[in-house]
């Protein structure tokens, strides 16, 4: 399987072939998976938010089981601040799937749950970010994905 070249700096992904199929390595989740376009895009992602971006791995989280409206959902990716409130929200899509207002809106409706400061969403090509703003429950988009040590200041200092 040749990868897509994607919109996000290099990082190391750990590849292996087992029983006919590629998997990668997770190092958030510890475990090998199984390798989907969308996974590239994650283990890229979290790649580059952990080694150019300065998020700590240990702050990270993939696949966050939450609740909404009553039914089970899973966030792909949250960063949690150092007192585990929930910090930012990433919503990956597979290279070839385009971002839509649906695709955002489901990460909206996945941080009713967890009120986040911070929202993205990538598809490994493009990626969107936006700053909540819950005073007057808006939201704004940001031209950039902050590094950990902006985002993770309190509020009203950045």
């Amino acid at each position: 399987m040749k990868l897509p070249i994607l919109n996000i700096p290099e990082t190391d992904i750990r590849l292996r072939e087992h029983e006919g199929q590629l998997q990668v390595w997770d190092p958030l989740r510890r475990k090998f998976l199984v390798l989907t376009p969308e996974e590239h895009v994650r283990q890229c992602f979290t790649g580059w938010m952990r080694e150019s971006m300065g998020y700590p791995a240990s702050l990270m989280a993939n696949e966050v089981g939450i609740r909404v409206n009553g039914t089970r959902k899973r966030c792909d990716t949250v960063v949690f601040t150092r007192d585990r409130q929930p910090l930012i929200i990433v919503e990956y899509k597979a290279p070839n799937v385009t971002i839509t207002q649906d695709v955002f809106e489901q990460v909206v409706r996945y941080n009713m749950a967890l009120r986040a400061r911070y929202l993205v969403v990538s598809n490994g090509m493009h990626h969107y970010c936006c700053a909540m703003d819950y005073e007057s429950n808006s939201y704004h988009f940001i031209p950039r994905l902050p590094s950990y040590r902006e985002i993770a200041m309190p509020l009203g200092e950045n």
